[in-house]
């Protein structure tokens, strides 16, 4: 009777989608219960490096993906207080050569539409919206998720990748929220808006005291996107609202007028008050796992939160591939695959926030970290974090 449920998967972004895909790879029928009332993605751009198109092609979307993305020259990192220069990592065919796929930045959306096409067109994914877990319930043969209206939805097994504010994690976690009291503001500008003098194939990054500035092209170079964040003088709350143009620019006193044309530009921002978790060394419990967000929230300095996300989608289908679809024995291996990875992640995206916003002395220092190093230092200093694929991506025996 089991082996005709469905998986469910509590979450339809990102992560639940590259989870779906691996799934259904796996021979499973897969049902995706999201909490909004369509499917979608809000946000702006992201990064993707090259563990992420690694991803992409082991999910069986890799074409649909590349078509969506800008490929970027280089990442380049500039002061924002006088301007100069901090470092520069060519991403062309040296790096490609390197990793064995590009650097690219994509919209957020872009990313979300090729997992969910791919996901759709298997014929195997059941979508519900407006469906939102409120309590799991298991036995020794299926997992049973209850949703807000009372509706009992059963599987074979539940994966929470419903984001940072997990209701699968807090009902076996319970942990609390470490709010950053640091501030994204995001939105996207079109090209005929955008400064002439930033226009860069690049991801590109200011650092400043207590803030920084991102920027770079998306969909073929029409728009491009915008990031500032800063630290906030008030006591935050994690979530997402509206910004409002005179908050922001009220932030960034001291920064070079090259630099501070980027938060003139937007009409309207997204503003997003930030929070992780400490990492935990338990993501599985009976039938049900973690995964994404839900599993490992991170700051953004990394920019990897999506591109761990659909890791850990990989991973677990990886997992239950080579442990024959057995369930208990690929939650453990999955986990066990993917704890300190992105423990490291959470870990060094905050010591990276601290980097990017030093001030004083720190600064300077900073600034001397990344003076002169050729681009073969910063792949070696990268291929912890980019060499990651589909073939080495499971903790091998007794690790």
């Amino acid at each position: 009777m089991t082996q005709q449920l469905p998986v469910l998967v509590a979450g339809g972004g990102i992560g639940g989608l590259a989870a779906a895909l691996a799934l259904v790879r796996q021979g499973f029928n897969v049902k995706v219960l999201e909490q909004a009332p369509e499917m979608g993605e809000i946000g702006a751009g992201i990064q993707l490096g090259p563990n992420a198109f690694h991803a992409f092609d082991a999910l069986g979307i890799g074409e649909k993906a590349r078509a969506r993305a800008v490929y970027t020259d280089e990442m380049v990192m500039h002061d924002a207080v006088d301007g100069s220069l901090v470092g520069r990592i060519p991403t062309g065919a040296a790096f490609i050569k390197r990793f064995g796929n590009p650097y690219a930045v994509i919209h957020r959306v872009d990313v979300h539409k090729s997992l969910l096409e791919g996901a759709a067109e298997t014929g195997r994914v059941e979508f519900l919206t407006s469906t939102r877990a409120v309590r799991i319930e298991q036995d020794a043969d299926s997992v049973t998720l209850f949703d807000q209206h009372g509706v009992a939805h059963r599987g074979v097994a539940l994966v929470g990748a419903d984001g940072v504010k997990s209701v699968v994690r807090e009902q076996f976690v319970g942990d609390p929220a470490r709010v950053t009291g640091h501030v994204v503001y995001r939105a996207v500008v079109d090209k005929k808006d955008f400064p002439a003098d930033l226009q860069w194939n690049a991801a590109a990054i200011w650092v400043g005291p207590n803030c920084h500035l991102v920027h770079y092209p998306l969909r073929g170079g029409e728009q491009y996107n915008v990031v500032v964040t800063f630290h906030s003088r008030q006591q935050e709350e994690w979530g997402v609202t509206d910004g409002s143009k005179e908050e922001v620019q009220s932030y960034f006193d001291g920064i070079c007028p090259k630099a501070r044309q980027l938060i003139d530009l937007p009409k309207t921002w997204k503003r997003w008050a930030t929070a992780d978790r400490e990492p935990i060394g338990q993501w599985s419990y009976g039938r049900v796992t973690l995964l994404g967000d839900a599993a490992h929230p991170t700051t953004q300095y990394m920019a990897q939160g999506a591109c761990m996300a659909m890791e850990d989608g990989v991973t677990l289908g990886e997992a239950l591939r080579v442990n024959d679809n057995d369930w208990s024995k690929a939650f453990d291996l999955y986990q066990r695959s993917r704890v300190a990875r992105t423990a490291r992640i959470v870990l060094s995206s905050r010591e990276m926030g601290r980097i990017y916003h030093a001030k004083g002395v720190e600064r300077l220092v900073r600034n001397d970290l990344w003076k002169g190093r050729t681009p073969e230092r910063f792949y070696d200093a990268m291929e912890w974090l980019y060499g990651w694929n589909v073939t080495n991506c499971l903790a091998k025996d007794g690790t």
